[in-house]
């Protein structure tokens, strides 16, 4: 066995036995790392491009689309944030716990005084860092072209704020399958879950018009045990101006930050025993 992975083992034994929890100097440090490196990255700025790219296109499809140019700005706008979101995380998310496995840098960081936890948790607090900073960036995109319009509507704000939640379900979604598969499988995991989590509904349905029986428990058990990615989605509620009650969203962004520590959670459990040869 190499060296460095039996002091990597030795030390997180030696953590396991002490039961210290996650030290916030040493998640922070990771995190910075992280977003040093994740800005360095050619495939966050393409994706930027091409997120911003689309805002501005919309503006063109609403001078030639019948309908109310400022909704159509509004909706194509905050489906630019949510897809390039979701696709930063995806993309980026799978890969930073398989590259510092590639490199064998893992092992380094391992055999120092850190926990595997606090590994994956400086990693995906990097990532969130780097996803608030792009959202950020598209959302200031998207209001400089309604500012044009005399139409900055404040209120999109909340649905942007639960698409930025949507996406750390992502990040850690994609932390949990890269931490046991390969870059590819983890991204089509991940997307995998994304796609069911927005069509959760017709899990519902399906259940409705099976017989009583196996099928329809199944049916009725993946709905509950599967992410409602659609209780993150008030894109069209905040385009139209659809009143909401406060208490609904805040339910939302509970809900939604409550599966990102069930699936960080089952990250951390399956990297800590997974062994690096």
């Amino acid at each position: 066995m190499n060296p460095a992975t039996t002091r990597a083992a030795s030390g997180d034994r030696a953590a396991g036995a002490v039961r210290r929890p996650a030290r916030p100097g040493i998640v922070a440090a990771i995190a910075r790392n992280t977003f040093r490196e994740a800005v360095r990255d050619r495939v966050l700025y393409l994706l930027l491009f091409f997120a911003l790219g689309l805002i501005l296109l919309s503006r063109v499809l609403s001078m030639i689309t019948v309908g109310d140019e400022t909704k159509i700005l509004k909706d194509f706008g905050l489906s630019a944030i949510g897809l390039f979101g979701v696709l930063t995380a995806v993309l980026m998310g799978v890969g930073l716990v398989f590259r510092e496995i590639e490199r064998r840098t893992v092992q380094v960081l391992l055999a120092r005084p850190i926990r595997r936890a606090d590994f994956l948790l400086g990693k995906f607090a990097g990532l969130a860092l780097v996803l608030a900073v792009n959202t950020g960036l598209m959302t200031l995109g998207l209001y400089a072209l309604l500012a044009l319009h005399g139409a900055a509507d404040p209120g999109l704000l909340r649905g942007i704020g639960l698409l930025y939640i949507e996406q750390l379900v992502m990040t850690a979604a994609a932390l949990l399958f890269s931490s046991f598969s390969t870059p590819i499988l983890s991204s089509l995991l991940t997307l995998g879950l994304y796609a069911v989590g927005h069509l959760s509904w017709s899990l519902l349905l399906l259940e409705e018009k099976l017989p009583p029986g196996a099928g329809r428990a199944v049916s009725h058990a993946f709905y509950w045990l599967l992410p409602n990615l659609d209780r993150l989605d008030i894109k069209a509620e905040v385009v139209h101006q659809v009143a909401l009650a406060p208490s609904l969203v805040a339910l939302a962004a509970v809900y939604g930050a409550g599966w990102v520590l069930v699936l960080l959670a089952g990250a951390c459990a399956v990297f800590a025993r997974r062994e690096f040869v």
